[in-house]
């Protein structure tokens, strides 16, 4: 039996607590993005203190969208120093969506990753993480402009040079293009099986994707939800990925 329905897509959320209360979160902008621009239906996935069955969730969805969040994968995920005191962290998040990822990945489910999804799909398949990377010699201040308005934050802010013959130069027609930036966390050592897709101008790794995965997996550093429905490149993403979820969708379902 085959599925003609509109593909779903599950969005893990942040924990966050708020008032004393603890809430699962997730920022509006990826939610319409996925339902816009992707053409897909958003479902949110709790971020519990006990993680949710793995093959429960995936088998409710035919795509896994990772967004970005305040918060910084906590270091002992990839063998980093010890975070700055006052860094915020979110190891419900971390607890959910790692192994959501590796497991979305193994079913051959799509996978797009965005901000501190793009690193938590590193950190998942083995990579590791600068937390500060501002601070290392030659490289750009990659957050956003403190005291700006949000339009402002997210405008472009750096380019960033795509890589010949890969996905990404594929789906755009691209050798280059304005992203925007807000970020302190990024991709040190590349986890194995993972391919980087387009650099910042300071060789900081914005884009990557797993060429030998059984679906789609791309990640980027920066935002392409925000005003997606604006964006050409960021459209070419979310069609994408949601053109797989399709794909995925239509599969025969077993049992």
């Amino acid at each position: 039996m085959t599925r003609s329905i509109t593909p779903i897509v599950g969005v893990p959320a942040c924990a966050r607590v708020i008032e004393g209360h603890p809430f699962n979160v997730v920022g509006e902008k990826y939610i319409a993005a996925v339902a816009e621009a992707a053409g897909c239906l958003p479902l949110l996935i709790p971020s519990l203190p006990v993680p949710l069955d793995l093959e429960v969730v995936l088998g409710a969805v035919d795509g896994l969208l990772v967004t970005g969040s305040p918060s910084n994968v906590h270091p002992a995920r990839y063998q980093g120093e010890a975070s700055r005191p006052g860094t915020l962290h979110d190891e419900q998040r971390d607890a959910t969506t790692l192994p959501l990822i590796a497991a979305a990945i193994a079913r051959g489910m799509p996978v797009f990753a965005i901000c501190r999804g793009h690193q938590e799909l590193n950190v998942t398949l083995g990579g590791t993480l600068f937390q500060h990377v501002q601070e290392l010699p030659g490289r750009l201040d990659h957050r956003a402009p403190e005291g700006e308005p949000i339009a402002v934050k997210y405008g472009p802010a750096h380019k960033v040079t795509v890589t010949p013959g890969g996905l990404l130069a594929r789906l755009t027609g691209l050798t280059e293009f304005e992203v925007n930036s807000l970020h302190s966390q990024a991709i040190d050592r590349v986890a194995p099986g993972l391919a980087v897709e387009a650099v910042a101008p300071d060789g900081t790794i914005e884009a990557v994707t797993a060429p030998d995965a059984p679906g789609l997996v791309i990640a980027v550093q920066w935002h392409p939800e925000w005003r997606a429905l604006e964006n050409p490149v960021s459209m070419r993403l979310f069609e994408a990925f949601g053109e797989a979820a399709r794909q995925y969708a239509s599969r025969p379902r077993r049992g």
